[in-house]
């Protein structure tokens, strides 16, 4: 400082504001320097090095093939905002990566899981001091991702979760896609699709769209859809929208709603419709187990949620077609430990009976065709043979009611409602109870069966308790004039067990017993046409002639044992006759070996000359009369006698019509009281 300076009053600096001013010079100089240095620097000279970083942290390759450039930007976002701060005027670095590849990891063929022409995102500088990575937008110019899986499970899209927590967070608010192309190939879905991605210009809600094709399962897939142009993964307030319409073979998906910060699908809502041949078909879609069905569609609203720990979807008010019966109501799917649950409750205003047939396989081989399993019932072969697919009982677990308020069947039989309430718990699927209100009476069973895979692979161990109590035998054929004046009623249990993957295989391996009794009925030729019973009509033409007969009592009661039913009693009782009956029936086998033997009550009966046997398969059974007896032709009336006793059935007279109706009075002569075995116990008497 000059002598002049120090006349006009000016003190000279201290050496502390010296150094001071030359510190500050000095990061300024820095400061500049660095600009300048980033403004000019080629950063493509810092590829290998930030490709080598890259690849490490994400623990397979990553290459920027193309140029990289770094340039300095106000954000503009905050520049048009009326609340700027000093902070909005700091230029932002936005960097622009050409011709970027993401590879496969280590042990899959070597190849891009994805690739991108441009990638570029501006960066907070200051969200640095905080250890933030802090992108408001990241834009994908052209990208194409190749997802893969292979027969071992292993995917090229799963990124394996690194011990070491990093001290740095990604704050990614928004990103936007510009035409792009997904490829998936998956071998245990059989799945080979492409969806194109490309920009709207012209739609007010939809940003991009995009088309599907390809095959699944050797099935071809097709659709398209729509999908907000940014996707907003920061602001909980912001809903994405989204519409697609997916056929996949026979099977129909659409989707129109909205899902907001889908970084966590914190709330999805959308309209669902479903369609296919079966809902069974659903569970390549879905995860979700559903039973084989007839051709359905349903639409409802879905909402779902994604936590952390697990995820809720609800299915509310939906409403459908299943064959030709209705559905509605509330199904909830909850993820979760040991495996993921599925509630609700389902209701049909009107129920075709003949829908639930595919339900244990017993709808035609063309039914089974149109809802896509194989025809594998054999020609001759009444009982369905189609397996129950046990592998997928122990995905998940369910919790399920379904009642019919009202049931249609051909010959007008009079189910009137069917109510049942459905559990699977680890492979263990249990009807309890499954009942059917019908004709003045009802059916009640508790059906039980255990798919778990204990018993070996796709082997179910069934079990199966059935009570029929007071049911009118008017009301059951309520079409027959003749059938009107009719008192009677029918009661009968059957206890099975057996080991099997089908129906047919269940019955041809159970054991157990099943009893009947019918009081105080008619039994005619016209019936039995009604029916559909052609044995029964042929047995009743020899016997009696076409004409109406009373029936007092009509006692049945069979043991079975590894599927051969084999008669303890069966005894019938007119007033014109009394007819026992004795022999088996082979579940097994569909065969039918039985010998009717009528004893008549009085010489008005001329018909009744020798026994009958009823023999041959379920589809075509054959009656015949065994000559070499000849009938008594004179004499009083024979006294009723029992062939064998049949205390087993006084339970169904107690139920049912009491001590002293016919049945009452049948049974009272019975001397001995046999003991019924468990199921899955061998029966003797």
């Amino acid at each position: 400082m000059t002598q002049a300076d120090t006349r006009a009053g000016h003190k000279p600096l201290t050496r502390g504001a010296k150094i001071v001013l030359a510190v500050a010079g000095l990061l300024t100089a820095i400061v500049a320097i660095a600009l300048m240095v980033l403004l000019n620097y080629d950063w493509n000279k810092a590829r290998p090095w930030l490709n080598a970083r890259t690849s490490e942290a994400i623990d397979r390759p990553f290459q920027i093939a193309g140029n990289l450039a770094l340039t300095w930007e106000k954000p503009a976002a905050r520049m048009a905002a009326q609340d700027k701060t000093w902070r909005d005027f700091i230029p932002w670095p936005h960097l622009v990566a050409n011709d970027v590849h993401v590879g496969n990891p280590a042990g899959m063929a070597p190849g891009d899981l994805a690739k991108v022409d441009q990638l570029s995102f501006s960066l907070n500088p200051l969200a640095l001091l905080d250890k933030r990575i802090a992108i408001p937008v990241l834009r994908f110019q052209a990208p194409a991702v190749e997802l893969l899986r292979t027969k071992d499970g292993a995917n090229n899209w799963t990124f394996e979760h690194k011990e070491k927590k990093s001290p740095w967070t990604l704050d990614l608010e928004r990103i936007i896609l510009a035409k792009g192309v997904v490829h998936i190939q998956d071998a245990i879905e059989k799945a080979d699709a492409t969806a194109d991605i490309d920009t709207l210009d012209a739609d007010p809600t939809y940003g991009v769209g995009w088309t599907l094709h390809g095959t699944l399962n050797g099935a071809p897939v097709t659709g398209t859809g729509k999908a907000g142009a940014v996707l907003s993964l920061k602001q909980q307030s912001t809903p994405y929208p989204v519409k697609a319409d997916v056929h996949a073979g026979r099977t129909h998906i659409a989707v129109e709603g909205t899902i907001t910060k889908p970084t966590r699908l914190a709330a999805v809502d959308l309209r669902l419709q479903l369609a296919g041949p079966s809902m069974a078909r659903l569970f390549p879609y879905t995860g979700v187990l559903l039973p084989e069905t007839p051709a359905f569609s349903t639409e409802g609203r879905l909402v779902g949620a994604l936590g952390p720990a697990s995820s809720r979807w609800t299915y509310d008010h939906f409403t459908g077609k299943v064959g030709s019966s209705d559905i509605g109501g509330h199904l909830e799917f909850q993820s979760g430990k040991p495996r993921p649950k599925l509630t609700g409750s389902v209701v049909s205003k009107l129920l075709q009976f003949s829908d639930l047939g595919p339900l244990i396989g017993a709808d035609s081989n063309a039914s089974k065709t149109a809802r896509g399993v194989a025809p594998v019932q054999p020609a001759g072969k009444v009982l369905p043979v189609e397996t129950f697919r046990t592998e997928r009982w122990t995905a998940i677990d369910a919790d399920v009611k379904y009642a019919a308020e009202r049931i249609i069947r051909e010959h007008q039989l009079p189910i009137k409602k069917l109510s049942t309430h459905l559990l699977l718990s680890d492979g263990v699927l249990t009807l309890a109870p499954l009942n059917f209100d019908m004709a003045g009476g009802n059916l009640n069973s508790t059906i039980k069966l255990d798919g778990s895979g204990r018993q070996g692979k796709d082997a179910i161990k069934a079990t199966a308790k059935v009570a029929a109590r007071h049911i009118r035998i008017k009301d059951l054929f309520p079409t027959i004039e003749k059938m009107q004046a009719t008192v009677g009623e029918i009661n009968g249990d059957a206890q099975l067990s057996a080991t099997g993957n089908s129906v047919a295989s269940l019955l041809a391996a159970s054991n157990g017993e099943i009893k009947a009794l019918i009081n105080q009925g008619t039994v005619s030729k016209l019936l039995l046409e009604e029916m559909g019973l052609n044995v029964g009509n042929i047995v009743l033409t020899k016997l009696f002639g076409d004409k109406q007969v009373q029936l007092n009592c009509m006692a049945a009661d069979f043991a079975v044992t590894n599927g051969l039913m084999q008669t303890r009693t069966f005894v019938v009782d007119t007033d014109e006759a009394v007819i026992h009956a004795g022999g088996t029936i082979n579940l097994a086998n569909e065969q039918l070996d039985l010998t009717l033997r009528p004893e008549t009550k009085s010489l008005r009966v001329l018909s009744l000359r020798a026994p009958l046997y009823v023999r041959g398969g379920f589809d075509h059974p054959e009656v015949s009369v065994d000559k070499g007896v000849m009938a008594l032709k004179a004499g009083s009336a024979i006294a009723l006698g029992l062939a064998a006793p049949i205390a087993a059935l006084l339970p169904l007279v107690n139920a049912g019509p009491g001590k002293d109706s016919p049945c009452g009075q049948l049974l009272a002569q019975a001397r001995v009281k046999p003991v019924a075995p468990p199921p899955g116990h061998t029966n003797k008497r």
